[in-house]
């Protein structure tokens, strides 16, 4: 029996949430997403989440609060943000990263809730 859970997800065509990333590869257990472009600007409101997040800056800078500490992300570098635990982002120059949630965020609309 081949497995059928090997795909390919075109950037191109690849759907966009309502909070501007764009939905990229994902599986049962990890999603892969982007964020393109984003301005800077004010903090995003502080959230918590249900999944795990891994992240790849790969242009351009920006601030990440989580639990009351804050790391500056430019390019090049990764960062974690465990479950449940608070944070919020602030674009200080346009930003182009990638993250992979755990399980995965589009699951039921779980990055917009």
């Amino acid at each position: 029996m081949s497995d059928t859970t090997v795909i390919k997800v075109q950037s191109a065509q690849s759907p966009h949430g309502e909070l501007g990333q764009k939905y990229l590869a994902g599986g049962v257990t990890l999603a892969m997403r982007m964020w393109e472009n984003e301005q800077p600007g004010e903090s995003k409101p502080e959230t918590r989440r249900e999944y795990e997040t891994v992240g790849y800056v790969i242009q351009g800078r920006a601030e990440l609060h989580l639990e009351g500490q804050m790391v500056l992300l430019e390019t090049g570098d990764s960062w974690v943000v465990p479950k449940g635990a608070s944070h919020t982002y602030k674009v200080l120059e346009p930003f182009t990263a990638v993250e992979a949630t755990s399980p995965p965020a589009f699951a039921h609309r779980r990055d917009e809730q």
